[in-house]
């Protein structure tokens, strides 16, 4: 809980803002800075190399807009709810049998998978739901009708794609197969949105370790085990 900087009560200390420099190696078609506070990219900053004419974009997040990651919210929210299992009772609470000890384990540590679940799961989302998504109204100058982002915790990296699109030609429909769900699009996948047909050119993704969910991710585990182990002590 302490890695999520849950508010504790009567520590009223703001979440601290951290940068990370995402790249990749062998190429820098994409680079950028995020600043992540807690839960919330309160910052990006993206430079885009296009492929074709080596045109260098710039976006960044408006200043009024952050984006909240919603799989480090649900992760935090099941740590919190797995705490509220374990103190929820009197501090004199005697439990009277084994199997009332294997109940909470059991409940403690299906709050404990869900919440490394959404870390280790990333969403699987098409590209119509991406094209949708509030995140391509984050930034100025607005993003090219060409241009999908998207951002996304994988592990303890912070992950961001960049899509670029070329539009289909009524001609070349005829064998026009939009992709469905998934955490990476490949070059070629093919959607429809705004009663346009469009198709993956490029695909560039870059990302950085961010090491405080590399520890939430090591204790999970710890905290799994311990459970397990007093379960097989019962």
């Amino acid at each position: 809980s302490h890695r999520f900087a849950l508010p504790t009560s009567g520590s009223g200390g703001a979440v601290k803002q951290e940068n990370f420099v995402l790249s990749t190696s062998g190429t820098d078609q994409v680079k950028g800075v995020l600043t992540l506070q807690g839960d919330a990219l309160c910052q990006a900053d993206v430079n885009l190399k296009m492929p074709r004419n080596n045109q260098l974009l710039h976006f960044a997040f408006r200043e009024d807009k952050q984006w909240k990651l919603q799989q480090i919210q649900d992760a935090r929210n099941h740590v919190n709810q797995a705490i509220y299992l374990l103190m929820n009772r009197d501090v004199n609470y005697q439990f009277k049998t084994g199997s009332e000890v294997l109940k909470l384990m059991d409940a403690v540590m299906l709050q404990l998978s869900r919440a490394r679940n959404r870390l280790t799961t990333p969403a699987t989302l098409t590209l119509p739901e991406i094209a949708s998504s509030g995140l391509t109204k984050m930034f100025t100058p607005a993003l090219p009708p060409d241009i999908l982002v998207n951002f996304y915790i994988n592990l303890n990296k912070l992950c961001l794609t960049v899509y670029q699109l070329h539009v289909l030609q009524p001609s070349t429909t005829k064998n026009f197969k939009p992709s469905g769900g998934s955490i990476l699009h490949n070059p070629g996948a093919m959607f429809e949105f705004g009663n346009q047909r469009y198709e993956v050119s490029h695909v560039h993704k870059v990302e950085c370790v961010v090491p405080w969910l590399n520890d939430a991710l090591v204790f999970f585990t710890v905290s799994l085990q311990l459970c397990q182990q007093l379960k097989d002590k019962v």
